[in-house]
């Protein structure tokens, strides 16, 4: 008989991982595997990434959940490669060849077609996406044969820039706003060039401040002693680093972590701002989010003391600044 497979002993756990999640593993199924290197207790992403994707996942643990829609809303950055004269069923390379034309353009022509697609634009959600209907993911219709009526969707793309072509395959550098389907961008740059294409490989890049070239890959995690995994972790503050910085002493510190609304003296008082970030007398331990109305800090997500000591360096323990370094 086999032995009984032992059980893990979880462990609260505190930070951003960024991660470079691998081709044909599902977003969850990456965050599971970090989880169980980790020894987390609570954990969560921030974006689904597709199989077919790679790149920036950025996965929070403990504390850093609570700050997960920062990075959910970020605006987003990817390599896309689309494959010009091929449409599919999926809009990927996942799905079947539909219709297979000549591919005739000019760089005229591609740079217009992306100009064309770049600032605020409409999408039609594609049917094989996450995107829930009646509780439903929309690939599930989709591999039942069944068509769901969607409604367009407002997006930005705030920048595409060709990186390479090489033949029928055109590589992009795509700066977009939240919700965007990089699919469906490709398959709508296809039809404006009049040859069809369809996303053969995605890659993301950055979301927010964060990028990929900080990431570590599940290898290199498992790589590690239990002790260097944990240094991976950044800070949960990380995902609000473009976020303008509110310092408070011991005693309005405390009252913040009551949750009770403080008025703010001087120059950042008097501007409303919807997001900042708040520390108590040490800048090392975030004490939560908040937003500026009217002179007021007004709570938003905050962090127990507890979690607030467990941000706090142990003595002598040195600052993680790069995850690469520590691999």
């Amino acid at each position: 008989m086999n032995a009984p497979r032992q059980r893990i002993q979880r462990r609260p756990v505190h930070g951003v991982l960024l991660l470079d999640k691998p081709l044909g593993l599902s977003s969850n199924d990456a965050l599971q595997k970090a989880k169980w290197l980790l020894r987390a207790e609570k954990a969560g992403h921030t974006g689904t990434l597709d199989p077919l994707a790679t790149g920036l996942l950025p996965l929070c643990f403990g504390a850093a959940t609570k700050f997960a829609q920062v990075s959910l809303d970020a605006d987003k950055r990817y390599t896309a490669t689309l494959q010009l004269g091929q449409t599919t069923t999926t809009g990927d390379a996942e799905g079947q060849p539909l219709e297979t034309r000549e591919v005739a353009v000019s760089p005229e022509q591609v740079l217009a077609a992306c100009a064309a697609h770049t600032g605020a634009i409409s999408q039609l959600p594609p049917m094989h996406s996450a995107l829930k209907h009646e509780g439903r993911a929309l690939y599930e219709y989709a591999r039942l044969g069944q068509e769901i009526e969607r409604q367009p969707r407002a997006v930005t793309i705030h920048s595409i820039t060709v990186l390479d072509w090489q033949g029928s395959r055109l590589m992009l550098d795509v700066h977009c706003s939240k919700g965007t389907y990089v699919r469906t961008l490709a398959e709508d740059i296809g039809r404006m060039l009049g040859c069809g294409a369809h996303l053969a490989a995605l890659r993301r890049t950055a979301s927010g401040p964060l990028s990929v070239e900080q990431a570590v890959t599940l290898e290199e995690l498992a790589a590690l002693a239990e002790p260097q995994r944990e240094q991976c972790l950044l800070p949960p503050d990380r995902l609000l680093a473009d976020w303008p910085e509110v310092r408070l002493d011991a005693e309005d510190a405390g009252r913040f972590l009551s949750g009770l609304r403080r008025r703010l003296k001087g120059e950042l008082g008097a501007t409303d701002r919807p997001g900042v970030r708040v520390y108590g007398p040490d800048a090392r331990a975030l004490l939560g989010s908040a937003s500026i109305r009217g002179g007021e800090l007004i709570p938003g997500r905050l962090l127990s003391p507890l979690e607030v000591s467990s941000l706090l360096p142990t003595p002598g323990e040195p600052a993680t600044e790069s995850l690469k370094e520590s691999v």
